[in-house]
């Protein structure tokens, strides 16, 4: 986020797709390590995904850089991207299990 403030092109091209990511990883990281189910995974993940996008949400609209909006919108993306990160977790948990 401070390297976007600074940079306009990693505001363009990276924000969006680089706070998903992150969201993304979190969960991925969370599911792999409880391995509670697949529920309580992507719950989890889902947590952990929009906590990271509203920190770092927060701090573009805080900047000026994104309009208010954004902070909607970009943290229900995020949960989705953190919930699916958690599901992949829990299916590497359970494939790290049988090896």
């Amino acid at each position: 986020m401070v390297t976007g403030h600074f940079v306009p092109w990693v505001e363009l091209h990276v924000f969006m797709f680089g706070g998903m990511m992150i969201s993304a990883i979190v969960g991925y990281l969370y599911g792999m390590d409880s391995a509670h189910g697949w529920g309580p995974s992507a719950f989890g993940g889902a947590i952990a995904g929009g906590t990271c996008g509203i920190i770092g949400i927060a701090l573009a609209v805080v900047f000026h850089q994104t309009p208010m909006i954004a902070l909607l919108v970009g943290t229900a993306i995020c949960l989705l991207t953190g919930t699916v990160g958690g599901l992949f977790g829990q299916m590497a948990a359970n494939m790290k299990k049988l090896i």
